[in-house]
């Protein structure tokens, strides 16, 4: 299943810094869920264009700053391509778990079995005696 995935680049007034710059957010919206996370850039309010969502002009302050906004975008949309081909839901889970690095832990069958047999074994005087123990 295919969900449209829109980004959001937006100055957060409320987030200010102690010199006065504002913080630079990413909203990422699929099916209606969002989810946002701050870019840890900080610019003058005035210097933001709404409309392009980044920095006004051309100058040496909003090149590096523009690049940064550009490069977090293709990461999302290679994402998107990466769970389009690998044929995963697009959902807000799975794209931020994979935006923000995070995997799911993959448990294999015999290991789950050693580490309940190794926390029987270790539970024989209280819980278990020796003979269950053996039948595991």
């Amino acid at each position: 299943m295919h969900n449209k995935i829109s980004l959001l680049f937006y100055v957060k007034s409320s987030k200010a810094d102690k010199n006065g710059l504002q913080a630079i957010y990413l909203r990422i919206t699929i099916a209606g869920k969002r989810f946002e996370m701050n870019t840890s850039k900080f610019i003058d309010k005035c210097k933001w264009n709404v409309a392009a969502t980044k920095m006004k002009g051309n100058t040496e302050d909003a090149r590096p700053i523009n690049g940064y906004l550009d490069a977090i975008r293709n990461k999302a949309y290679e994402i998107e391509q990466y769970l389009i081909h690998k044929q995963i839901e697009i959902n807000i889970t799975n794209f931020k778990n994979k935006f923000l690095g995070i995997e799911e832990k993959q448990r294999m069958l015999i290991p789950i079995f050693q580490e309940h047999n190794q926390r029987m074994k270790d539970l024989i005087p209280q819980e278990f005696s020796e003979n269950t123990f053996k039948r595991y």
